[in-house]
């Protein structure tokens, strides 16, 4: 626990030296802060030393100097296996963006304001918002690639967290200028770990390894682990249309059409061999000058006239262009067995559909170094950092012995090391369990807002409790449009919140911002139809955010506001923490139709349950007689209601006759406790 400690003492040194000029979202601060505090209208100015080092205060009041909190946490707590998921309450967090705020108060957002204080994310205010999370019963942060990102073809201002430059390096524009350049990246992040495990959350991490950004630095070791085109190809460059194909994936029937096509063999003829092994002498005399030259990419492009390609679609015809800040990875160091017989003689490595869907279409010889490597990431995080968790990036799209080695090298070290398949179609849970996942992301965010088609009650009904792995429970992702822009807007993103609470296999998962009902999308990568229109769609015109997207470019979360649902996340959290024997039981859950878009969430044990009454239609209410004796076996139950209106409530009464007679409002999920 040196890391955070040694932290607070700095920071505790320069607490006389601070000012109350250092401003903080209402919602940020600790209950019973009892620093000082300047109140200027609806703003909190205060000390920035004294306020993140009272937090620590705070946190450290709840270690046991025998533990070591930069273990995982299932070390420390001794557990042997990732159970902890299926109830686990997770907050997904992009940290540059989540923990981003205007502290001087008297600009637009700067990365760096004229205070010098770091307006963008960092680990430092990710640990001041420990409070916050455990506000919201918390007990996962789920966090978006923290891996050493790329400042090269960036898509907005900042760039992909997904382009990865150093997989074995934590981002070091995290850092914090409170803490001066006394404290690295690595020491940061780790005391927001540690942070973390004293507090009892666990933190978990999205790890990308099929693609990379086109400046890896794997390329001065081995730039024949990627893949290379002349740099007059590179404007001209992009997934070639097949004219005798649908939008499909590759597959061996289809093959001989692909390669065939004229527009292929033309973008075969753009890739060239990697500069080592087309001139190894030069590449020699390269890597002496450039071997610590952070932008030796340039001096490449320069010496060679060759660039990495970027990325597409394994889909054919797919309509997404290049994904330009990022190349794939070189999996198998000959092509795919499959596609030998069409290729020409001396054909350089080369990415195509089927090159990317490598899963499917594996080369004879396996690129065994750079799998290792790969299989070694994850390890690296729970040795040095004690994260408890990962999702997998596309590792359905990896070839099964490379998903298998990754897997398998972090639940080595850690037994109860969850890992979450990025697996968006719900039928592949099984595939998912049996190659050792331990839960999905599923398509939840999908499924809730198709009210009105019938989708929304199918995934509460049928879907989730069929599954044989959790998935997680949310009506938005990083990926797709915000739940306060679907239809119903803020009553859907409250009934969301509490059917995702008691959801059968769900894993209860609050995307950053969702809380304070911002609107506008982190990425448009799933389910946007018109993503160039949509993104610049819900902020006003002169909001200094308008058509920006988190994933890449500044941008901060509107803090400064008094409606939210974080209350109620908070309430509904206390109802889940106090009956997790009740909801861990699949055989515990049951589902009452009443109607087209009318049911019953119910879990009962034998002697406690939990009753969602759910009101579908959001033009009237509806009443509901619910036979608890039916499933109960008695007539006499003590009814309380915990969540009405979307608001705490503690009216209690009995009934003798195994009957909850109740009207539901239009759109509401109500919750009521009986025994």
């Amino acid at each position: 626990m040196k890391d955070l400690k040694d932290i607070n003492e700095y920071l505790k040194s320069k607490v006389k030296k601070g000012k109350k000029n250092y401003a903080v979202p209402k919602n940020w601060m600790p209950e019973n802060y009892s620093g000082d505090v300047k109140l200027n209208g609806r703003k909190f100015f205060l000390n920035p030393y004294e306020y993140v080092s009272s937090v620590i205060d705070e946190i450290l009041k709840n270690s046991d100097e025998k533990k070591d909190y930069s273990n995982p946490l299932s070390f420390i707590k001794e557990e042997k296996d990732p159970s902890w998921v299926n109830l686990s309450t997770m907050y997904g967090a992009h940290i540059r963006a989540t923990a981003a705020y205007i502290h001087d108060q008297k600009t637009i957002f700067m990365p760096i304001d004229k205070l010098g204080y770091t307006e963008s994310g960092t680990y430092l205010k990710m640990i001041a918002m420990i409070p916050y999370f455990k506000k919201m019963n918390i007990d996962c942060i789920y966090l978006l690639p923290i891996s050493q990102s790329s400042n090269k073809f960036k898509k907005g201002e900042v760039g992909s967290p997904y382009a990865v430059k150093d997989y074995f390096s934590v981002e070091k524009d995290y850092k914090d200028t409170l803490l001066d350049d006394e404290f690295s990246s690595n020491q940061q992040f780790a005391a927001f770990v540690q942070a973390c495990h004293i507090m009892e959350i666990r933190v978990m991490l999205d790890f990308v390894p099929r693609t990379a950004a086109r400046d890896n630095k794997l390329i001065l070791d081995h730039p024949e682990w990627f893949y290379w085109i002349d740099l007059k190809e590179l404007n001209s460059y992009a997934p070639p249309k097949i004219k005798n194909l649908k939008f499909e994936q590759p597959t061996k029937e289809n093959l001989e059409i692909l390669y065939n096509d004229d527009e292929v063999k033309k973008h075969l003829s753009k890739f060239r061999f990697d500069p080592k092994t087309t001139n190894p002498k030069k590449w020699e005399t390269f890597l002496k000058k450039n071997k610590d030259n952070p932008d030796f990419f340039d001096e490449l492009i320069k010496s060679f006239k060759i660039i990495t390609v970027p990325g597409f679609s394994d889909w054919i015809n797919d309509t997404q262009p290049t994904w330009d800040d990022i190349t794939f990875l070189r999996l198998y160091l000959s092509h795919p067995e499959e596609a030998e017989k069409y290729l020409p003689k001396n054909q350089p490595p080369y990415v195509l559909f089927d090159v990317v869907k490598s899963s499917n279409f594996p080369g004879k010889e396996k690129n065994q170094e750079l799998w290792t490597l790969i299989s070694d990431i994850m390890p690296f995080y729970q040795k040095n950092f004690g994260i408890d968790g990962a999702r997998l990036d596309m590792g359905h799209a990896l070839p099964s012995e490379l998903e298998d080695m990754i897997i398998k090298k972090a639940k080595e070290y850690d037994p109860a090391f969850a890992i979450i398949a990025e697996e968006l179609n719900m039928d592949n849970h099984n595939r998912a369990k049996n190659n050792g996942y331990d839960g999905i992301l599923g398509n939840s965010w999908w499924s809730e807002p198709r009210i009105d088609e019938g989708w929304t009650k199918k995934f509460v009904s049928k879907i989730m409790p069929e599954l044989s792995l959790p998935a997680f429970a949310t009506s938005e992702t990083p990926d797709s449009p915000r739940a306060i822009t679907r239809k119903y807007g803020e009553n859907f993103s409250k009934l969301s919140a509490v059917i995702n609470t008691f959801m059968p296999n769900g894993i209860t998962f609050i995307n950053s911002g969702s809380e304070i009902f911002e609107s506008q999308p982190m990425n448009t990568g799933l389910d946007f139809e018109k993503p160039l229109e949509e993104k610049f769609k819900y902020l006003k015109p002169d909001d200094q955010f308008y058509g920006k997207l988190a994933f890449f470019d500044w941008y901060a979360l509107h803090w400064d506001t008094d409606h939210h649902m974080i209350k109620l996340l908070k309430y509904l959290g206390n109802i889940k923490n106090n009956h997790k024997n009740l909801l861990l039981k699949k055989e515990n859950y049951r589902f009452l139709d009443f109607g087209e878009k009318s049911f019953v969430m119910f879990w009962w044990d034998g002697k406690d349950g939990i009753v969602i009454p759910i009101n579908l239609n959001f033009d009237n209410p509806y009443y509901f007689e619910i036979n608890l004796g039916y499933h109960t076996w008695r007539g006499n139950h003590s009814i309380k209601t915990t969540i009405e209106n979307y608001r705490r409530s503690e009216s209690s009464w009995d009934i003798n006759d195994g009957i909850l007679r109740v009207t539901i409002n239009p759109g509401e999920a109500r919750v009521f406790t009986i025994k």
